[in-house]
Order: C-alpha cells, then structure tokens, then sequence
C-alpha cells in the first residue's frame, strides 16, 4: 500500500512538472482587440490568413502568412508550424478561422487570436490593409 501512495504522488509530481499547470489561450477578437494585439505584439506573433490566395491578393494584413484553408494538405500545414508561437489568425468572415481554431487546439498550440468577423468586419472598423 506504502509503494501504490509513492507511486501516486510520484505521478502527481511529473504531472505538474510537466505542465499540469499551463493554460492555452484560444480567443475570438474584435479587430479593434486584434489591431492592439498587433500594435504590442507578443513575442514571435505570426498573423495566419486562411483564405484562398485569390482572396488573399486583395487587402490583407501586413505581414500575414497565407496557408489556404481549402487547401487539401490545410491540416498537414498547420501542424508543422511552431505550437508555441503565438498566432492571430482571420479569414473572410469568421468561419474559416473558426473552424481553423479548433484544429489548432487539437494539434497542440498555445496560443491562437481569431479575428471575430474576419477581414470583413476588420475594413469595416476602418483598419489598414495592404494590397500586393
């Protein structure tokens, strides 16, 4: 009985060592929350665009990295990125992100910003863009 007690509160230590503790952060943010996010970015911040990349030749984000939701590899992609990097991530409207969201939670990361309304409710706040 002395040995099963040491064993579980063994457990319970490497448990808590390993992280037992650590929340991850999965947000929906106005794009007035995204742009302060992107004004004091966390460190390593990468801004995701889901969108196609004809979508995505129109205004996007400074600095966005476009990995096309509709793509069949979209899963593969994202799962060799960094999971603790931050991200902010925005599509169109919201929906592509959304569901984006939730497959990077299952994959492990830490730390996902979804711009709530997409790049629609971000040129509709009047936010910049740029176009190439």
């Amino acid at each position: 009985m002395k040995r099963l007690i040491a064993l579980l509160v063994l457990v319970g230590l490497v448990v808590a060592a390993c992280g037992g503790s650590a929340t991850a952060t999965f947000d929906l943010v106005s794009p007035a929350e995204a742009q302060e996010i992107l004004d004091d970015p966390p460190s390593g911040l990468v801004v995701l665009d889901v969108r196609t990349p004809e979508e995505f030749s129109g205004p996007h984000l400074s600095d966005s990295v476009n990995i096309d939701f509709y793509d069949s590899y979209f899963q593969s992609r994202l799962d060799v990125l960094d999971k603790d990097t931050p991200y902010l991530i925005y599509c169109n409207s919201g929906n592509r992100s959304g569901t984006t969201i939730d497959i990077m939670k299952d994959l492990g990361f830490s730390e996902v910003y979804d711009v709530d309304g997409g790049i629609t409710a971000w040129l509709g706040a009047g936010l910049p863009t740029i176009t190439e």
